[in-house]
């Protein structure tokens, strides 16, 4: 299948193209910044531009990664993410639609389901957040172009019946969070992945899952993180005493974690629900909470990438 690949220098990117070409998939990349997968320089946000590649690749489907992300927030104007993040899915859309591109996959963000009261964890016991999750109310700029995005996709597909799936995708950047400081590093991934964590690579593989089964779902919208080894009947307790939880399901975790100067969560304030790709598209994350202990414990490589000088390729040459 000829394919366009958008944010293809980007950190998903990177690993998103080899993977649609080992798929046997013909990837064409854009990006506005040069990478071994791009082969076009150039904004998605660029009308003209996206036109003339439809024109000549004759795209027969769209994974559509590029945007601006939360880190942009304090290096962008919020006039920016609009351009990039809605007007520019509004015109890869648009194209396909004219041109006949048969499906369509969107990297959306599970950013966009939290709330100010979410994120303050105001509520007395965990929030289970799902594709049912809602009023949707996001608390900045990323999260509302992205929501509007997801609106689009789903506007394009009543109108046209153009096949696409939005991915609400969880937290994969190799990066030191932007906002959270304690614990450090590796050992905030890993407690992520109990809740709102996967690796990019699980990332890259959800949305070869989303291209193929876009023509059968026709529109969807799904939540993908590492899954989860609480349910709905822990949320109480995953505020009040989460690492008591935890080394009751994994027994060997608190000496694991001491072994390497870690600390378990003591409150887990919300949990992000995968179990409706795995129903629909059966896929589901390789990598979870169980992977990062048999790392620890078996001496191996950590099943997340944490890279603390990460910069995104577009900020290279700012």
């Amino acid at each position: 299948m000829r394919v366009l690949l958008t944010g293809s220098s980007g950190w998903l990117g990177r690993f998103l193209a080899p993977a649609l070409t080992c798929a046997g998939h013909d990837v064409t990349g854009l990006d506005i910044a040069p990478g071994a997968h791009t082969g076009i320089i150039g904004s998605i946000a660029d009308g003209t531009l996206v036109e003339r590649l439809f024109a000549e690749h004759r795209f027969e489907g769209v994974v559509h990664a590029g945007a601006l992300h939360k880190p942009d927030i304090a290096r962008y104007p919020a006039q920016a993410f609009v351009e990039v993040n809605v007007t520019g899915t509004l015109g890869l859309l648009d194209a396909a639609v004219r041109h006949g591109a048969g499906r369509f996959v969107f990297t959306s963000t599970t950013s966009l389901m939290i709330t100010r009261d979410i994120r303050d964890e105001v509520a007395g016991q965990a929030v289970w957040l799902d594709e049912t999750s809602g009023p949707l109310q996001p608390r900045n700029i990323y999260g509302v172009t992205k929501r509007a995005a997801e609106e689009l996709c789903r506007l394009y597909h009543d109108l046209h019946g153009l096949p696409v799936i939005a991915l609400r995708v969880s937290r994969f950047f190799p990066e030191d969070d932007d906002t959270h400081a304690v614990p450090a590093g590796e050992n905030l991934k890993a407690n992520e992945f109990l809740n709102r964590r996967l690796t990019v690579e699980d990332c890259a593989a959800a949305h070869l899952a989303a291209l193929d089964a876009a023509p059968r779902v026709g529109h969807g919208v799904y939540v993908v993180s590492a899954a989860p080894p609480f349910t709905r009947a822990d949320a109480a307790r995953l505020r009040t005493d989460a690492a008591g939880l935890i080394a009751e399901r994994f027994p060997e975790a608190p000496a694991l974690y001491a072994a390497r100067g870690w600390v378990l969560p003591t409150s887990i304030g919300r949990v992000y629900d995968p179990s409706a790709i795995e129903r629909d598209l059966g896929f589901r994350c390789a990598a979870d909470f169980a992977a990062v202990l048999a790392a620890l414990r078996d001496g191996g490589p950590l099943p997340f990438t944490h890279d603390p000088g990460y910069v995104p390729p577009k900020e290279l040459g700012r």
